[in-house]
């Protein structure tokens, strides 16, 4: 069984066939999925996601290069979508300094105020950080009660440790089967098992056969097969471990 902790299906790349797609799931052994918002409007579309198909459930949140759109309403706006149950994590939230837009200084303060939203609410959350370790790992400090998930993980084997420490998970995507997934890999060796959650960001970073295609949740099995192989187990305990993870962090039966 996988379970897929990041998919993005509310995306207009799923317009086409998103029924379809996500009715294909139970035949791949997908069986839970979630789903995070990235502004408003993509946290709304997840959450009617989560209402119209059993399997799959939402996170809501403000990603950071949405910053400059996270306004007064938006506290009571994520507030009252966490209180429904199918809502299980703040996020997609984070830090983005590959682009310098919106500014550094933005992209925390917006940050911080989710941050202690999910404190407040007693929730999980699901943090996107590239290219700003440092300051990803010195904000998350200061919530020693909130923890998540490192969503796409492209950090050293010393920062996972340092998360693992902290409480928090670690979520690989399709980067591990690439070619120049050394780091990836090594992150995924020095993580423990029960810290591991497994990721497509569909429709993005499909893992190699399909690199450049629109990636989904069925294409899982190649990142528990190269995590298994770097770890030297078998797909099937890398694939189990990953769905039981992702239940235990967003509190699922």
């Amino acid at each position: 069984m996988y379970f897929d902790t990041h998919a993005h299906y509310d995306d207009e790349a799923f317009d086409d066939d998103r029924e379809a797609l996500l009715a294909s799931m139970e035949a791949a052994s997908v069986h839970m999925i979630l789903n995070p918002g990235c502004d408003e409007e993509s946290s709304r579309r997840a959450v009617e996601l989560a209402h119209t198909w059993p399997f799959v459930y939402a996170a809501v949140g403000w990603h950071p290069e949405n910053a400059e759109t996270f306004d007064e309403r938006a506290p009571e706006l994520l507030r009252a979508w966490a209180a429904d149950p199918r809502v299980k994590a703040i996020g997609e939230i984070g830090l983005d300094y590959h682009y310098e837009t919106p500014p550094r200084e933005m992209q925390k303060q917006v940050l911080i105020r989710q941050m202690e939203l999910a404190d407040e609410l007693g929730l999980p959350v699901v943090l996107h950080d590239r290219e700003a370790h440092a300051d990803s790992l010195e904000i998350v400090r200061q919530f020693p009660r909130v923890t998540g998930v490192f969503h796409c993980f492209s950090g050293s084997a010393e920062l996972a440790r340092q998360l693992v420490q902290l409480g928090w998970y670690v979520g690989f995507t399709g980067v591990v089967t690439f070619k120049n997934a050394r780091r990836a890999l090594e992150a995924a060796v020095a993580c423990p098992l029960d810290r591991i959650l497994l990721e497509t960001d569909a429709p993005y970073m499909a893992p190699t056969p399909y690199r450049g295609k629109r990636c989904d949740s069925r294409m899982l099995p190649y990142m528990a097969q190269a995590i298994a192989q770097a770890r030297q187990i078998t797909a099937g305990e890398v694939a189990q471990a990953a769905a039981e993870n992702g239940r235990r962090l967003f509190h699922m039966e």
